[in-house]
């Protein structure tokens, strides 16, 4: 049980649009949504800061009924906090609102759901689950390696978002899932240490850890432009619903606590079938996450 008087109201804006299914008050909620709408580092195409909003804004044209999972999200309880303020400019500050954010669903006995907004800000997400689970296992979906100490002069950049998790991840554990983008350097340590897993064995990588606290960051251009056109830096040769459905059918077998999604430009698509798959992601990891 928690005690909703405790919660920080002021660390989140609730105007706007919310998640299907979900409500603004987080008493009686077992996951706890929220978004964080920055794009201050991204290095191609701008857009992302427009995420959040997008994927709730669309969400309502989906069916509430997920038939792979056999659940609907009308038989959860969904917490949408609305949107972390956050100060404009440079990355850090962004992390650490995102930290304190996320203490603070934590707090609440809430697991979180983060939509970005660029990638950089899941390291702040990350420290404030590991905290709570030391043995936290971090698991990527990405394009790109992230693994640059540093990327025009930033070190909070996207371009090094699992440089520093792996800062403030006790257990050093990352599954980095079918990267296709990077440079030799991080092709070279991605390789030497094991954590890059080809998209044909990821269940047999997953598998031995079940039951242990799992993490998952999917930053949406590890799909394929053809069906995720509305993203800053996107990368041919990528993977499609089935793939993801994939990861979904053995993680309902896993200890899902923490998750985030980011990287969705949504007017880079005016189609608007990006938001429509970035917000069918979510709601798969809603079912995961409310176990």
């Amino acid at each position: 049980m928690f005690d909703t008087d405790l919660f920080d109201t002021d660390l989140f804006d609730s105007d706007g649009a919310i998640y299907m299914g979900s409500q603004r008050d987080p008493a009686g909620c077992r996951v706890g949504l929220f978004g964080v709408p920055y794009d201050g580092t991204t290095s191609f195409r701008p857009g992302t800061r427009f995420g959040p909003a997008a994927i709730r804004e669309v969400s309502s044209g989906l069916e509430s009924y997920c038939p792979q999972l056999d659940r609907d999200l009308e038989e959860l309880a969904i917490a949408d906090l609305g949107a972390v303020e956050i100060p404009f400019g440079a990355p850090e500050p962004v992390v650490a609102a995102v930290k304190s954010a996320t203490e603070a669903v934590l707090a609440l006995g809430l697991k979180p759901l983060m939509l970005g907004g660029e990638h950089s800000i899941s390291s702040g997400a990350v420290a404030a689950v590991a905290a709570r689970h030391p043995d936290l296992v971090l698991v990527q979906l990405d394009a790109h390696a992230d693994l640059r100490q540093e990327w025009l002069g930033a070190h909070h950049s996207h371009a090094c978002a699992m440089r520093r998790c792996l800062e403030v991840l006790p257990s050093q554990q990352l599954l980095q899932i079918a990267i296709r983008s990077g440079t030799r350097e991080e092709f070279s340590e991605l390789r030497q240490s094991g954590r890059l897993v080809a998209i044909e064995q990821m269940a047999e990588a997953l598998k031995p850890l079940r039951g242990k606290p799992l993490y998952l960051t999917v930053d949406l251009d590890w799909f394929d432009p053809a069906v995720m056109a509305g993203t800053g830096t996107p990368e041919p040769g990528g993977f499609l619903w089935r793939d993801f459905a994939a990861l979904v059918e053995e993680l309902r077998h896993h200890n899902l606590v923490a998750a985030d999604v980011v990287e969705l430009a949504p007017m880079l698509d005016a189609t608007g079938v990006s938001s429509v798959l970035a917000a069918k992601v979510v709601r798969s990891l809603l079912f995961l996450l409310d176990r």
